[in-house]
């Protein structure tokens, strides 16, 4: 059996999975490709396997400083976090209190000294760190404008041609890369979606009978289809969606 590598694959997977060519499967052609987009929309949104975990750079414009947005790459799902425009732990004075725990501490590091207490004084640190002087900020993503609003001060803690990095969830694509189409799910997902789109356009003739005796269960398809639908999608919450702790677009 051939693996699915692209759209018309996927769609020839899931029409030889109900039967075709042995039994005609009564979907137009439109409707195939709006099942397909419904499944990979879903699979996208809800799968762990369909997205990545992305770095992302931008060189900020005047127009990035004029606006407080910067333009965030269209396969971007969710954000979260901008990293930190400045190192709060790198400093040259000698006044700093980490250079001092450094200086005086460091010395009795090795075995005859307490990571423990070394562990814990740069955890204490840490919190102050967050508490007074973080630099974190509060950002807020659009996905439909792919657009991402930084709260800061632009104008004094950036300037021009430097850079920004946001961590991001990046939608894996499938134009690009062809074994998305496998997925296990997206398969079996699909080709439900079908399913029921048959069903559906079969209920017209329900109790009609054809020559021969032979009768259409269309309700029987779109009800079947239903059920199996509802089951992949309570399977894919429970066990490969993402944990929501990034701001969703």
């Amino acid at each position: 059996m051939a693996k699915p590598n692209s759209r018309a694959t996927l769609i020839d997977y899931c029409l030889r999975n109900l039967g075709a060519p042995v039994i005609e499967i009564n979907v137009d052609d439109d409707q195939l490709d709006d099942r397909i987009d419904e499944a990979l929309q879903f699979y996208q949104h809800y799968h762990a396997d369909a997205i990545e975990k992305v770095f992302l750079k931008h060189q900020v414009t005047q127009d990035d400083i004029d606006n407080g947005l910067i333009s965030i790459p269209d396969l971007v799902t969710d954000v979260i976090r901008v990293l930190p425009i400045r190192d709060n732990s790198a400093s040259a004075s000698l006044f700093d209190v980490k250079y001092q725990m450094h200086l005086n501490d460091m010395y009795s590091l090795g075995y005859m000294g307490n990571l423990l207490e070394y562990t814990m004084a740069k955890q204490y640190l840490s919190t102050l760190d967050v508490l007074i002087d973080s630099d974190d900020k509060f950002v807020s993503f659009d996905r439909h404008r792919n657009q991402l609003r930084i709260d800061m001060d632009w104008v004094n803690e950036v300037v021009v041609g430097s850079y920004i990095v946001v961590e991001a969830y990046r939608i894996i694509d499938p134009a690009t890369f062809t074994d998305v189409y496998n997925d296990y799910f997206l398969k079996k997902y699909a080709t439900s979606l079908i399913k029921k789109q048959w069903g559906a356009n079969l209920l017209k003739f329900e109790g009609m009978q054809m020559p021969g005796g032979v009768t259409f269960n269309g309700r029987q398809l779109f009800d079947d289809a239903v059920q199996e639908l509802e089951r992949l999608e309570e399977e894919v919450r429970l066990n490969w969606e993402q944990p929501v702790d990034f701001y969703i677009g």
